[in-house]
C-alpha cells in the first residue's frame, strides 16, 4: 500500500471551532482488494469525529475511498492507514474509524482504531431527563 492516497482529501475550516461536536458518517461502499486472493473485500466504514480547525469535504473523501478499489490491502493495515491520512489533513481533537468487512470464509472483521490529540479531553455528556407527553396539560 503507497504510503501517500492518490486523491488529495480536501478540507474547510470548521464553522464553530470554539465548540465540541461530533461528525458522523457511514461510508458502505468500501472496497480493495486482498492481496493474498486479488478478489475484492467491501466493508462499510463509520468514520467519527470532533473537529478542531478543519473538517473534512464530503465528495474529496468520497474520492478518496473510492481511490482505494484496485488497491491490495489487508483489513488491518488500509484501515490504520485511513486513519492516518484524515488524521494528517484535519487534525481532529478525536477520530474513531471503523472498518466493518462484509464476511469472508465464514469470518467478519471488524476493525477500530482511534486518535486522540494530545491533552484533549471529552466533555461529560449532559443526560436530560425525559418527560412525559402532554404532563402539564388539561385533557
Amino acid at each position: 500500500m503507497p504510503k501517500k492516497s492518490i486523491h488529495k482529501l480536501e478540507t474547510f475550516p470548521n464553522p464553530s471551532s470554539k465548540r465540541d461536536y461530533h461528525i458522523h458518517m457511514e461510508i458502505p461502499e468500501f472496497t480493495c482488494l486482498c492481496p493474498k486472493t486479488g478478489q475484492p473485500d467491501f466493508a462499510t466504514l463509520i468514520l467519527d469525529y470532533i473537529p478542531d480547525k478543519k473538517c473534512i469535504e464530503l465528495k474529496s473523501l468520497k474520492l478518496y475511498i473510492w481511490s482505494y478499489r484496485d488497491k491490495n490491502a489487508f483489513h488491518e493495515a488500509v484501515t490504520n492507514h485511513i486513519l492516518n491520512d484524515l488524521v494528517t489533513a484535519i487534525r481532529p481533537k478525536y477520530m474513531r474509524l471503523i472498518a466493518k468487512f462484509y464476511v469472508r470464509g465464514g469470518i467478519f472483521t471488524n476493525i477500530l482504531v482511534e486518535h486522540r490529540k494530545a491533552k484533549w479531553k471529552q466533555k461529560p455528556i449532559v443526560h436530560l431527563e425525559e418527560f412525559e407527553k402532554q404532563s402539564n396539560t388539561r385533557p
